[in-house]
């Protein structure tokens, strides 16, 4: 998720520095996020703009994410954000100040992530943008991301009466021994799904900070058949009401289908426990089979964008693969 990116041609030159982003720049980093998006989607009210959700001081204290910040003049221009899940990952939200848009500025940050994702040995980096911004696409590149899929954001109210259909557990309740089983269990499933992805990291962020909690769910051989990272809360991304599913998948073979919809029912059992009124989620249209179900349950399109790859490679966004995600 990207705005403000310097991408068009490049006013005038600007000195800059990229550098890491201290825990000092986490306020001035906040404030230019919710502006930078506020100013580009025309929000009326730019100091309310997402003020129900939160997408820095996490991830800055994530240890499977770099946070980096542009500096001009001594003040922050803009900062960007690279998240590594194994061999997957991704960047953003990347913001640059709007008084300092199309300076260039942008383009060393897109720099610095993509060069900080191959350095940690991700296989296949992307990130999720506009549709309707050729501007921001054309950055991205540069760099060599290929716009690949449709991806949307989708939301629907919660089922109250879902959760009882299925029976699920909380990565919270369980024992320290027992998580370790679980986390090694989430790898085994996302290993399935693409060779090396791994969320165990966000898995141990979303427990540290108390952004909501992750759903597992098990056959009655007590093999991991789906997970769910979700957020909920105000110092969550998920925003006012709402269950976040930042990734969800079930294990791939015959029974993905039905295990992806007895994790959606987990879900809104989550949601409901912790107050929810909505579930939110996001899924390629690759994934043909995932975003049918989601329409056919009653989610909505909310936010229309495009996931592009780095290198232009489906990756796990192939048909018949039963994955919820959010790259913003």
């Amino acid at each position: 998720m990207q705005t403000g990116n310097g991408a068009g041609a490049v006013a005038q030159p600007i000195a800059l520095t990229v550098r890491g982003l201290t825990e000092n720049d986490l306020p001035e980093a906040q404030w230019i996020v919710r502006r930078a998006f506020a100013t580009f989607v025309g929000a009326p009210d730019p100091e309310t703009f997402w003020t129900d959700r939160e997408y820095v001081h996490s991830r800055w204290a994530a240890p499977h994410v770099t946070a980096f910040a542009a500096e001009v003049e001594g003040r922050l221009a803009g900062a960007n954000f690279a998240t590594q899940w194994g061999s997957v990952g991704f960047f953003g939200p990347l913001a640059i100040r709007p008084d300092l848009w199309d300076r260039g500025v942008g383009q060393r940050l897109v720099e610095a992530a993509t060069i900080d994702l191959e350095a940690r040995g991700v296989r296949h980096a992307g990130l999720f943008t506009f549709a309707n911004s050729p501007k921001h696409m054309a950055l991205y590149q540069r760099f060599g991301y290929a716009p690949c899929f449709l991806t949307v954001i989708m939301s629907a109210p919660v089922n109250k009466s879902a959760a009882d259909r299925v029976r699920w557990l909380r990565y919270s309740a369980l024992s320290e021994a027992e998580r370790a089983r679980a986390r090694d269990e989430c790898r085994d499933l996302t290993d399935a799904l693409y060779e090396g992805l791994d969320l165990g990291d966000e898995i141990q962020a979303v427990h540290t900070h108390g952004l909501g909690d992750v759903v597992l769910l098990w056959d009655r051989a007590d093999k991991l058949n789906a997970l769910a990272v979700c957020h909920h809360g105000p110092r969550s991304e998920a925003g006012q009401g709402a269950c976040f599913v930042k990734f969800g998948a079930a294990r791939p073979g015959p029974q993905a289908e039905e295990s992806f919809a007895a994790l959606l029912d987990a879900c809104a059992g989550l949601a409901t426990e912790a107050g929810m009124t909505s579930v939110l989620a996001g899924v390629s249209t690759a994934r043909r089979e995932a975003h049918r179900h989601l329409v056919a349950r009653g989610f909505r399109t909310e936010v229309t964008g495009v996931a592009m790859h780095r290198p232009d490679e489906p990756g796990y966004s192939r048909p018949g693969v039963f994955v919820l995600d959010d790259w913003r």
